[in-house]
């Protein structure tokens, strides 16, 4: 396993969200996640604009194993979606942390970012899976 970043915030649910400074955040899977889902084949992304509450299905992965839904850690509006999962699905697996990502929400409860586990917390909890 990958070292985790340590910006970064976690769910339970294996997803990480970075806060960027000009006040969005970018949302994708951990790599725990992509090494348990396997050789990632296809992407479905929500479109642009978009409203989505925190717990809410924002993508679904296709991998050779499964189909998994992701979930958004956060409420918010889509502002922007990586278009190179497209034709490139495979960068979730190569590149979880950078070029993997899914989406990038303009947040309408920054205060949900603090329901979000640090990277010890998330550490621990996937140890004791």
């Amino acid at each position: 396993m990958s070292e985790l970043p340590v910006e970064l915030k976690y769910a339970p649910s294996h997803e990480w969200a970075r806060l960027d400074s000009d006040g969005t955040v970018v949302i994708g899977i951990t790599d725990h996640a992509q090494e348990a889902l396997g050789d990632v084949i296809y992407v479905e992304l929500p479109e642009v604009g978009a409203e989505i509450d925190a717990g809410a299905e924002i993508a679904v992965v296709e991998s050779v194993k499964a189909a998994s839904d992701i979930y958004s850690p956060v409420s918010g509006k889509v502002v922007e979606v990586n278009q190179a999962l497209e034709d490139e699905p495979d960068k979730v697996n190569e590149s979880p942390y950078a070029d993997g990502w899914f989406v990038r929400i303009k947040l309408s409860n920054p205060d949900e970012l603090n329901d979000m586990m640090d990277v010890n917390s998330y550490h621990m909890a996937i140890e004791g899976e």
